[in-house]
């Protein structure tokens, strides 16, 4: 069977080892996450985590059933790219000097759609949003022409292409449920 990137999907509420329990679910599967971002959701009071890691269906599923049996987890959900929009974040550091020996940085920022956060005489910090490939693409480029000093990406982050969180339809459920005993 082939890996897939799947994006794993975690509502919780805020507590304390949470993020342990769940990278134990991983860990005994023999399973690495790729990347991790952990944030508030637009629901009030619940936290999202948004886990990438490369598995088969089957191991996809059955990880997320277990940490769908968490007291802890409101709900779990596992997507392919497909079925999301999303980014990373990604900075780079290059000495201000060996950057501006290459002459105009215009086109630089115009061919990568990067951003230029901090720049003094030591050194230039930029700032690229996109998916991996695109990040790393720009970290290859730098690392050719200029030397990369400090780098650093982000977890994924993404949101469903459905109109509202999968778990608001969920809550939505249960209300109705709750009203009718």
């Amino acid at each position: 069977m082939e890996n897939t990137l799947y994006t794993i999907t975690v509502f919780s509420e805020n507590t304390v080892g949470l993020l342990n329990q769940i990278t134990i679910i991983f860990t005994r599967r023999g399973l690495n996450i790729e990347t991790l971002s952990v944030s508030p959701s637009a629901i009030k009071g619940i936290h999202k985590f948004t886990i990438t890691l490369f598995a088969t269906e089957d191991a996809v599923k059955k990880v997320v059933q277990q940490i769908d049996k968490r007291v802890d987890i409101l709900k779990a959900y596992y997507n392919t790219d497909e079925g999301l929009v999303f980014q990373e974040i990604a900075l780079y550091k290059v000495a201000t000097d060996k950057l501006l020996a290459l002459g105009s940085i215009e086109q630089l920022i115009r061919n990568h759609h990067i951003h230029i956060l901090e720049m003094n005489e030591t050194c230039v910090v930029f700032e690229k949003t996109g998916h991996y490939e695109e990040t790393q693409q720009l970290f290859d480029e730098l690392s050719e022409s200029v030397g990369v000093l400090q780098f650093i990406r982000s977890g994924r982050v993404a949101i469903t292409k459905s109109k509202v969180e999968r778990l608001s339809d969920m809550l939505e459920g249960m209300r109705k449920f709750e009203k009718k005993e």
